[in-house]
């Protein structure tokens, strides 16, 4: 079965090709700059070299024709025809409460994440052009949606209700949904594996660090809590992200600075976090190098985001009475040797005692704690793309 996964942002759409029976990557790319000038598109067959073209995409729909002429293409193609794909699986960011899994998508689901876009106006437009440039180029083939928000939805009240006016949650839907949903369940759902164990008979602590972050507590295969709120900009400091701050800072900046919402919404979602407190970067990696050559700024806004996420997971450690398993992952998770060390280390108390040598020495999926650490701490990749694979195999073979 070939399933071809998309991600489509406001200018750019992602895709893979999976052959399923060996979960194989036949092909992937990226259409980028779609409706602005200077078009681009890097696309990448397994075992050939990466192509990489300036290509005119006025719209999504362009944007598939190009990649329709890729995956089919005599030096490019993984398959002879498009009608060899059976399925199409689609990351879309918020479901609100209308999904708690993956679903076939219908004129149903079309509706309901039009109803979605005042949750997220950045990215559920996107993702439903992605879904009608797919229907355009594929026809009748069967899509699914997956969702960001819906391994969350598990959450008990007492951790998605905001101590607001209840108005605001029952009349405009205002609570915690949380995000990186996808990659927070396959990594608990790797993680029971690595460790032979069922995932109902564990509790989990799963950090996704990247220029975007969140951590989840993850009870018996289910979401109990997460770090991200009714948007991405709530939780720990980010790459560009304040995460929590006091609410009436808002209201201060804006007078003493004299500057309107949208340019405070701009400063708390690109220009805070671990950026606006280093003044260097976004990336975790140039504030190593910064901290290295002795810039103390770079250094607070690295304790700044250890210590807040050791915070969260001391609190979902309490909140599910115990963790069996600490788990990292994503660009930072996976790869930041310094940042995983400062975070795992000192929580011998709750049972996680860190192996500073397999922490240097990690690759891949392995475990970083000791042989004597009751609960064990892992680095686990991430793979979002597969989950979404898999789930569309599931519903489009029922």
């Amino acid at each position: 079965m070939r399933i071809l996964v998309i991600n489509a942002g406001s200018s750019s759409l992602k895709y893979q090709l999976f052959r399923m029976e060996d979960q194989r990557v036949l092909a992937k790319g990226l259409c980028e700059r779609i409706g602005i000038e200077g078009g681009r598109v890097i696309h990448k067959l397994d075992g050939r070299d990466k192509y990489q073209a300036m290509v005119d995409m006025p719209t999504h729909s362009a944007a598939m024709k190009v990649v329709s002429d890729l995956l089919t293409g005599h030096e490019t193609g993984a398959v002879r025809s498009m009608s060899e794909i059976d399925a199409v699986g689609h990351r879309v960011v918020h479901g609100g409460e209308y999904f708690n899994e993956s679903v076939v998508v219908d004129d149903k689901v079309i509706s309901a994440i039009e109803e979605c876009i005042p949750l997220a106006p950045l990215h559920n437009p996107p993702n439903l052009i992605g879904i009608r440039a797919c229907s355009e180029i594929l026809g009748s083939v069967p899509q699914v949606a997956v969702f960001d928000t819906a391994f969350h939805q598990t959450m008990p009240q007492m951790a998605y209700l905001y101590s607001l006016p209840y108005k605001y949650y029952e009349h405009m839907k205002v609570r915690r949904y949380g995000f990186h949903g996808t990659s927070h369940r396959y990594v608990a759902c790797r993680a029971a594996e690595i460790l032979g164990r069922d995932l109902s008979g564990l509790k989990l602590i799963t950090c996704h660090m990247g220029n975007g972050s969140s951590l989840a507590a993850v009870k018996e295969g289910s979401s109990i809590d997460t770090s991200m709120g009714f948007t991405p900009l709530e939780g720990v400091p980010m790459g560009t992200r304040s995460g929590n701050i006091d609410p009436a800072i808002i209201k201060f900046i804006m007078e003493k600075d004299d500057i309107t919402i949208d340019e405070v919404d701009k400063i708390l979602n690109k220009k805070s976090g671990v950026l606006g407190i280093s003044g260097v970067s976004s990336d975790f990696r140039d504030l190593d190098q910064a901290v290295e050559n002795g810039n103390e700024r770079a250094r607070a806004a690295l304790d700044v985001f250890c210590y807040s996420v050791k915070k969260y997971i001391g609190a979902y450690a309490a909140a599910m009475a115990g963790c069996d398993a600490l788990i990292f992952t994503a660009g930072v998770g996976e790869n930041n040797i310094l940042i995983r060390e400062r975070i795992a280390s000192g929580l011998a108390y709750m049972g996680l005692e860190l192996d500073e040598d397999k922490n240097r020495s990690a690759n891949g999926e392995c475990v970083i704690s000791s042989g004597n650490s009751p609960g064990k701490i892992l680095v686990i990749p991430t793979n979002e793309e597969l989950v979404i694979a898999t789930d569309t195999q599931r519903l489009a073979t029922n």
